[in-house]
């Protein structure tokens, strides 16, 4: 049976002027309540245990620890709580790394009172809220390919390394102190991995990329 109490509200913001205009938000609504009001990571972390919030309104760029950062701590040390991220920012890096520091939503500071406290009670219900923008961040992060190189072993990067230098497979070999088949397997993968057909066109590649120093 659920409780009738209000949903305690803490709110994490470096910047004054937001936390109060959302305390003013939050007493505009009697299922909501403002639990605590923190200026950095740090305060929060202090904070949350002080207060034993339901939910925090997380921002997500902070100095010194930021948002994903805090979230994280406070999911591990205190798990019944669930974090919002509400942040001006929408780049899909920074949506995903709350998702995977634990944050239940991501919501844009431009999101309407009504549409936030539906989002604050569904993450007190354990329910997820993306906001659109969020959403379609996150879709073109996770459908970008890998950055060119990203897959190589420190083997086979070591192996281009010494390609770029000019060296052949035998001197590769004696280099490395392997065989000279395993260095021709090293040297087949990468160019498997970097997608060319020749030394030559991975040496090139390397070289305009800078995959390897």
């Amino acid at each position: 049976m659920k409780s009738s109490q209000p949903i305690r509200v803490m709110l994490v913001d470096d910047h004054t002027m937001v936390r109060r205009g959302l305390a003013t938000f939050l007493n505009a609504f009697d299922d909501l309540e403002l639990a605590g009001e923190a200026e950095s990571g740090e305060a929060a972390l202090k904070l949350c245990a002080d207060v034993s919030p339901d939910v925090i309104l997380m921002d997500m760029v902070m100095p010194e620890m930021d948002g994903a950062a805090t979230t994280r701590l406070i999911r591990q040390q205190f798990p019944q709580v669930q974090v919002l991220a509400l942040t001006s920012f929408k780049e899909g890096d920074l949506v995903k790394h709350a998702l995977e520091a634990g944050a239940i939503g991501y919501l844009l500071k431009d999101v309407s009172a009504d549409e936030l406290a539906g989002a604050i009670r569904a993450a007190h219900a354990g329910r997820a809220t993306l906001s659109p923008e969020a959403a379609q961040a996150l879709v073109e992060t996770a459908n970008q390919p890998p950055a060119l190189g990203l897959d190589l072993t420190e083997r086979e990067r070591e192996v281009l390394a010494l390609m770029v230098e000019g060296l052949n497979n035998t001197q590769i070999a004696a280099k490395l102190t392997v065989s000279s088949s395993t260095i021709k397997s090293h040297v087949s993968n990468v160019l498997s991995k970097l997608g060319v057909a020749s030394r030559t066109e991975a040496v090139t590649l390397a070289l305009r990329t800078g995959i390897v120093n």
